[in-house]
């Protein structure tokens, strides 16, 4: 399968029988990035966060009582 990665335009041929493959097919609106794209951004994120600065908002989860 040929995808493309939606960051730098790159173009890869990924197995048709990866898990990656089959949500691309399967639902249309997750997208490709390729490795070097996720990587970077990964480390980028990881220099943002050791700086104190950057917050992580998650959803504020409500406790039952019951």
């Amino acid at each position: 399968m040929r995808v493309k990665c939606v960051i730098c335009d790159k173009i890869e041929s990924i197995d048709d029988e990866t898990l990656v493959a089959k949500r691309l097919r399967n639902r249309p609106i997750h997208t490709y990035m390729c490795d070097e794209c996720s990587e970077r951004i990964e480390k980028r994120t990881n220099e943002r966060k050791a700086t104190g600065n950057f917050k992580l908002y998650e959803q504020k989860q409500n406790q039952d009582e019951w």
